[in-house]
């Protein structure tokens, strides 16, 4: 599972470089689909992966909101804080972890269960779906996206 993890970081990594070349009106700019801008999405699946890992934790989540997120750096910021905690929950990750069961409360109080694996796997999936919107954006904007092939990269 950390094999995964330490693939959609790296790819991350080099999303937040590649937007580094990029103008921050673009960045911030509205588009169609995903969470509606550049920095939304990067700051969207970061935040996704706190939120769930806490659960995981059985420990609060940080308090944040996309719409105080401004700029590429803060995003980066919370990156890193985010994966120290995911690294340090998957470093005493075990086989009996995966059919551990966890039950989240909807707002309506309907509970749900799942176990944590499937939580696990949803992160690596959802940062993996909107890591394509992100492709997509880039190519509207005429400009190469970043390499998301996981056989040629080294992690």
């Amino acid at each position: 599972m950390l094999d995964l993890f330490q693939y959609n970081w790296q790819v991350r990594e080099d999303w937040f470089r590649w937007c580094e070349k990029i103008s921050i009106e673009e960045l911030r700019k509205e588009r169609t689909g995903g969470m509606g801008s550049i920095i939304k999405n990067l700051y969207h699946v970061c935040d996704c992966e706190q939120l769930w890992v806490a659960h995981l934790q059985e420990r609060p989540s940080i308090e944040s909101s996309i719409y105080s997120i401004s700029t590429l750096q803060e995003v980066i910021d919370f990156s890193n804080k985010t994966r120290a905690v995911t690294e340090d929950f998957l470093r005493f990750w075990t086989l009996e972890d995966e059919d551990k069961i966890l039950e989240i409360q909807s707002k309506t109080g309907k509970v749900h269960t799942f176990t944590y694996g499937k939580v696990l796997r949803h992160i690596i999936t959802h940062e993996i779906h909107h890591i394509g919107q992100l492709s997509v954006w880039a190519r509207e904007l005429n400009v190469k996206p970043v390499s998301s092939d996981l056989i040629m990269r080294d992690y």
